[in-house]
C-alpha cells in the first residue's frame, strides 16, 4: 500500500438522496482510512470529497458506483484536486 495521498471529488448521480448514501459513504471511507465529507446537493446528486492513499480512493470510487442497497447510481463523475488536509470524514447537510 502506498502512502501517497490524493484528493478526489466524486459527483454521484441517480437515486442517491434519502437512501442513507452519505452515512454509508462515511462508514466506507472510515473503514478505508479516508478523510473528507459527503453532502447532498440541490440537484439531487451527492458530492463526496475524499483524501487518502490512492488504493483506498480507488476502492471508495468503486463502492460509489453501487452505493448502499437502497441507492440507484446512474453515474459517478470524478475529479482530482489539491489535498485539503481533512482530519476526519463527515456528513454535511
Amino acid at each position: 500500500m502506498t502512502s501517497l495521498s490524493e484528493h478526489r471529488t466524486l459527483h454521484v448521480h441517480g437515486r442517491v438522496q434519502g437512501v442513507f448514501f452519505r452515512q454509508s459513504t462515511r462508514t466506507e471511507a472510515q473503514r478505508l482510512g479516508l478523510t473528507g465529507y459527503a453532502r447532498n446537493n440541490p440537484d439531487g446528486t451527492v458530492t463526496i470529497e475524499a483524501e487518502g492513499p490512492v488504493e483506498a480512493l480507488d476502492k471508495l470510487e468503486a463502492w460509489c458506483h453501487q452505493g448502499p442497497d437502497t441507492a440507484q447510481v446512474d453515474k459517478v463523475e470524478v475529479e482530482t484536486g489539491e489535498v485539503q488536509g481533512y482530519q476526519t470524514f463527515e456528513v454535511r447537510r
